[in-house]
């Protein structure tokens, strides 16, 4: 049986497409389903009985394809990434080092500036910007009015502040 698999390709693709889309919801793993199932479909050709029904039979290898490419993609999910991988995003979250190096030197001289500060105000802000607290639960904590443990958290990012800015300039 000779069959022009151009045209084959050209009569089915959309078809194809839009069964891999309907299973994937993404269009670039769709165009990857329909490629590996015509190659499929390429491979096996001679296994068709009856070209009338060659539709039926790419959508049922697309649809089955793109079943095995979710199941695959789940259980990748929960595997480590290999080494290639991650370089490749380390490049990619790495790619200003000057922001990089800007942000160690401001935490560094925040780090330096908190030490200068009371132990009061260093375990208020401990609490709020570390532990994430709210006001109202640092004031239950430690038994105090939650106006108060407002004003003392703004006089320490006050300090903290005048203090990070002292020693930019030094």
């Amino acid at each position: 049986m000779v069959v022009d698999f151009s045209e084959i390709y050209s009569l089915f693709y959309k078809r194809l497409y839009l069964n891999a889309y309907s299973i994937t919801r993404d269009r670039y793993y769709a165009e990857d389903i329909v490629q590996e199932t015509f190659i499929k479909a390429m491979n096996k050709l001679d296994t068709i009985e009856d070209v009338r029904k060659m539709g039926a039979w790419l959508s049922v290898i697309a649809t089955r394809t793109a079943i095995d490419f979710i199941r695959r993609e789940k259980k990748r999910k929960g595997v480590l990434m290999d080494q290639e991988t991650l370089e490749f995003i380390g490049k990619e979250m790495n790619q200003n080092v000057l922001q990089e190096v800007e942000a160690s030197c401001l935490f560094d001289q925040i780090k330096t500036a908190a030490g200068k500060l009371s132990r009061e105000q260093q375990g208020l802000l401990t609490l709020k910007v570390l532990k994430g607290l709210k006001e109202e639960e640092i004031a239950h904590l430690l038994q105090l009015n939650p106006c108060t443990v407002k004003t003392k958290i703004y006089r320490a990012r006050k300090k903290l502040k005048t203090l990070v800015f002292e020693t930019k300039i030094a």
